[in-house]
């Protein structure tokens, strides 16, 4: 069996408010160009020459665009890199985004739809930019499911990324970055009776495939809006989503949640017995807003649309979610 160790003990860390925060999906599993927008939600402008040129990508993977507003300055980073080699690129640039202001890249777990459109990125944001990843993400592994069929999801290789000219930064405890404005949770504790992980997949050990159920690279990114609470942003949640946001609380001495968004890995028939329950401890915990993306999957997303209907908004790719300190 494969470990990680204990989850490291930390002091509670000083997570600086900012103004506001937006969120933009760079990738993730759908495309609607139809949804409407909200206040929160500010979907992307239609063009007049609708093109294969000028259109976004979905695809099964997840990418944020993170910038924070603080005190007249403002700091971006990029969680996660989706599955193309140049699918990031391409959005990005639809988007209108300049990569250049793109300070850092935090990856939330060594899975390949999360990795994968990291080739070529460093070259176009500038060598030294700092990648920070739990030392776990660096793991070979192999989802293999009842039946004997097997997906290989391969590791980001460190010499390669490395060569690319990224600062690799490997942490297991949580960090600080952007002027502590935004909190890399690193590896979370795990408390919860009912989020097991993912008891399909194995790691590459010296004596061969061995399980590796509990992903203890799986980390979160957090943020903290004046006078709203924490925004929580979770590529896959591994870890399991309450697990996450009960995590992000504990080390930042902030209760309030504000928003959650992204992955809770709740699709398939091994994840879909625990929706209920999940569903139920995410409404105790009270979130403003709930953007559930990409491994979710529709029954997870139709229970909490139900279940917090005022809260739920789908998750587009191109949409920018906009969290802003009360006047």
């Amino acid at each position: 069996m494969v470990t990680g160790g204990q989850c490291p003990v930390v002091a509670l860390l000083q997570l600086e408010a900012v103004d506001s925060v937006d969120v933009t999906v760079v990738i993730d599993n759908s495309l609607d160009i139809l949804v409407p927008g909200t206040p929160v939600a500010q979907r992307p402008p239609w063009t007049y020459e609708w093109s294969q040129r000028d259109q976004l990508i979905a695809e099964h993977g997840y990418s944020l665009l993170v910038t924070v507003h603080r005190a007249g300055r403002s700091h971006t980073l990029l969680y996660d890199a989706g599955l193309g080699e140049q699918s990031v690129l391409r959005n990005l640039e639809v988007l209108g985004k300049n990569v250049r202001d793109i300070r850092a890249v935090v990856l939330s777990h060594g899975h390949v739809d999360h990795h994968g459109g990291l080739a070529g990125l460093a070259k176009r944001l500038g060598r030294g930019l700092p990648f920070i990843l739990h030392p776990d993400a660096l793991r070979d592994r192999r989802v293999v499911f009842p039946g004997g069929v097997e997906i290989h999801m391969p590791p980001p290789g460190t010499a390669a990324l490395a060569g690319e000219g990224w600062d690799i930064v490997e942490e297991r405890a949580p960090s600080l970055l952007l002027e502590g404005c935004v909190l890399v949770s690193g590896q979370i504790a795990r408390t919860t009776d009912f989020e097991k992980g993912f008891p399909l997949q194995q790691a590459r050990t010296e004596s061969g495939w061995e399980p590796d159920t509990w992903i203890y690279d799986d980390q979160a990114v957090i943020v903290n809006v004046r006078g709203l609470g924490l925004v929580v942003l979770s590529s896959c949640s591994h870890a399991g989503a309450i697990n996450v946001i009960r995590y992000a609380q504990e080390i930042t001495g902030v209760d309030q949640l504000h928003a959650f968004v992204g992955g809770m890995h709740l699709t398939g028939g091994l994840f879909e017995a625990i929706i209920p329950r999940t569903v139920a401890e995410l409404k105790l915990l009270a979130p403003s807003v709930v953007v559930p993306g990409h491994c979710t999957g529709w029954r997870a997303n139709g229970l909490v649309a139900a279940e917090l209907p005022d809260a739920y908004l789908w998750s587009n790719v191109g949409t920018t979610y906009h969290f802003a300190a009360p006047e």
